[in-house]
């Protein structure tokens, strides 16, 4: 899982993490999985998938052009220059996250005027563009103008369902913002105030969030309370007596060496000073309005569609994560259909182990036996990076192009551990002076099977999300915001791949390790079926959790978890699944295709090589580039 190490309402207005709705290229292989898993009616709806979502562009002239008008190209990078410059100058966190240094004394305004004018310019934005001639450009530049345009109307289009009125999650909020720590440079006494000055702007960012709570109450649009309920401890960890255990005092633990003694000390103080004054007195008035405030009007009831806008924000939501427009009927059936055949392989590897038992006894087992679990954080952590180094000189077996930026591995922060997933990735800097980096959960070491940490660090690592997100630094002469899209269908459907790809590594050696790999794949097939129960066919929790559990083999922590996770961001695991399918048949066809001339490492390439898009332009490109690869080889 890709994560954005901000709040949760910046996050969500601007939509740095948003898959788009699927514009007008044409599907090559679309509707090829689900013919297979779904019903004829669904899989005929899969294949319809591609409806444009945007007005088409005027009919382009009847020989296409391979170079772009210059005035138009230079208007159209004009306005990609703008919105970028524009994102990062209103939303700092987010310029952290990519390694802009901008804005980093504060935070992202969140008053309702200004989140007002953000949306103003996000539809000024989208008029921008359509007055620009598509038709006049490249067909590389002709992309650029299509993803701009699904970002920009989902942008848009968000802004129907009022969703900064819910600005804290579970796993996401204020009361993580000392996550912006680990984004940041310290390597000069400027760096360290800027970060003090950060510090002290914290109560008015912390009020700003309490009135769009209370906004949100009136709207009738909160939070499950089930999932707030883990909140009030979160926030607590932020009040501390001693200013030097807080978590925003981190930077300050390991100073800068550069700095004199004199002034490294004289930093801390005043750090200490502002926590102490300014951020635990601020966070402990937000801690008591959340409880005693908001917390009791939170909705008991847990589906998406139980909001006042429910049923088209589930829709929405299913259909942007996706870049589809199945139903979540058809969706559903697929899952219920990869569950089943996922099941069939569980029961060929069981019997490669030699355990004799029924399939639930074998989950048990896994789940409970001291073999497969280690004793300490200590212990776990350096298991996890025995098998990232084991993976990464297999890489030359499925690539022929490997990125510059490279990752190390870091424990999830012991106070954001209980509550959050086992694994998660962060992308490393634009300019390259942040590496990207493998976050993993340490929390209850006897919760954490060694037989998942192959397929886990694959997805998270290599070949998996840092490999696909450090070659999108990488692209030629794309503008920034292509560089660093984040599509959830296409960079988690790669990431659920990149599992995959242990078979051709040869890194699946051990039964176990192999089981692992279909428990990671179950966990994304249950999500197709456990998602849509929650918000479209009125499951309770713990109907979701019971499913699951019978299902998989990840453990009871992991599961509370993630359905807790499927209740609070709806629709986003959905994507994961889909995405890999596709994905897949894609691989498939170029097999079947070229037979013997198949070659992976191109394969691979080509996928990575557009970038992360929706998944219909994916189709398009791999059509075109297996038309290419035929063509060569007559």
């Amino acid at each position: 899982m890709l994560t954005v190490l901000i709040s949760r309402v910046a996050l969500l207005l601007r939509g740095a993490a948003r898959a788009c709705s699927v514009g007008a290229w044409p599907a090559a292989a679309m509707g090829l999985v689900l013919a297979s898993t779904a019903s004829a009616a669904d899989a005929a709806q899969a294949s319809a998938h591609t409806r444009a979502a945007v007005k088409p562009p005027a009919a382009a002239p009847s020989k296409p052009r391979t170079v772009s008008d210059p005035a138009t190209a230079q208007a159209l990078r004009r306005l990609f220059d703008d919105e970028w410059e524009r994102r990062m100058r209103h939303n700092p966190e987010e310029a952290a996250y990519f390694g802009d240094r901008r804005g980093a004394e504060g935070w992202t305004d969140l008053s309702l005027p200004a989140i007002a004018a953000r949306q103003a310019a996000d539809r000024l934005a989208l008029q921008r563009l359509q007055a620009i001639a598509r038709h006049k450009l490249s067909p590389a530049d002709q992309l650029h103008y299509d993803t701009f345009a699904w970002l920009q109307q989902e942008a848009v289009r968000r802004q129907d369902f009022k969703e900064h009125l819910q600005p804290v999650g579970h796993q996401s909020g204020p009361q993580t913002a000392d996550r912006i720590g680990d984004l940041l440079r310290f390597s000069s006494a400027a760096d360290y105030r800027l970060y003090i000055k950060r510090l002290a702007a914290l109560p008015t960012y912390l009020e700003q969030h309490i009135t769009l709570m209370r906004e949100g109450v009136k709207a009738g649009l909160t939070p499950p309370q089930v999932l707030m309920q883990r909140v009030p401890a979160q926030i607590a960890a932020q009040v501390v007596d001693d200013p030097a255990s807080s978590p925003f005092y981190r930077p300050f633990k390991r100073m800068a060496p550069s700095l004199a003694a004199a002034e490294a000390q004289a930093l801390a103080q005043e750090a200490q000073s502002v926590i102490r004054e300014k951020v635990v007195p601020a966070y402990r008035a937000f801690g008591r309005y959340f409880s005693q405030e908001y917390l009791p009007q939170c909705r008991t009831s847990i589906a998406a569609t139980d909001r006042p806008d429910g049923q088209a924000y589930y829709s929405f939501l299913a259909h942007a994560y996706t870049t589809t427009t199945l139903s979540a009927q058809a969706i559903h059936q697929t899952g219920l259909a990869e569950v089943a055949r996922i099941r069939a392989e569980m029961e060929k590897v069981k019997a490669e182990t030699g355990f004799t038992g029924s399939l639930e006894a074998f989950f048990t087992f896994l789940r409970t036996d001291p073999r497969f679990y280690k004793k300490t954080p200590a212990e776990l952590l350096a298991a996890y990076e025995a098998v990232s180094k084991r993976v990464d000189p297999q890489m030359v077996k499925v690539f022929r192009k490997l990125p510059r930026l490279p990752y190390g591995v870091r424990p999830i922060p012991d106070h954001q551990a209980p509550d959050t997933t086992t694994a998660y990735y962060q992308p490393g800097a634009n300019d390259g002076s942040r590496a990207g980096f493998y976050y993993v959960n340490l929390y209850r070491p006897e919760m954490r099977p060694t037989w998942e940490m192959v397929p886990l660090t694959l997805h998270e690592a290599v070949p998996g999300h840092h490999h696909q997100f450090a070659l999108g630094l990488e692209l030629a002469d794309a503008p920034t915001f292509r560089r660093t899209a984040y599509f959830v269908a296409y960079g988690e459907g790669w990431g659920l791949y990149a599992e995959q790809l242990g078979y051709d590594m040869g890194l699946y050696d051990d039964p176990y390790d192999r089981f692992g790999q279909l428990v990671y794949e179950m966990w994304r097939a249950v999500r197709l079926v456990v998602d849509t129960g929650l918000h479209a066919k009125g499951w309770s929790r713990q109907q979701a959790i019971d499913y699951f559990r019978a299902n998989a083999a990840k453990t009871e922590q992991d599961i509370v978890n993630e359905v807790d996770r499927y209740i609070g961001t709806p629709g986003q695991a959905l994507a994961y699944k889909i995405g890999q399918l596709r994905i897949s048949a894609l691989r498939r066809q170029a097999e079947l295709t070229l037979g013997d001339r198949f070659d992976l490492r191109d394969f691979n390439d080509a996928v990575l090589s557009t970038g992360s898009v929706p998944l219909s332009v994916l189709e398009s490109h791999m059509a075109a580039w297996l038309a290419q690869q035929r063509r060569g080889a007559r």
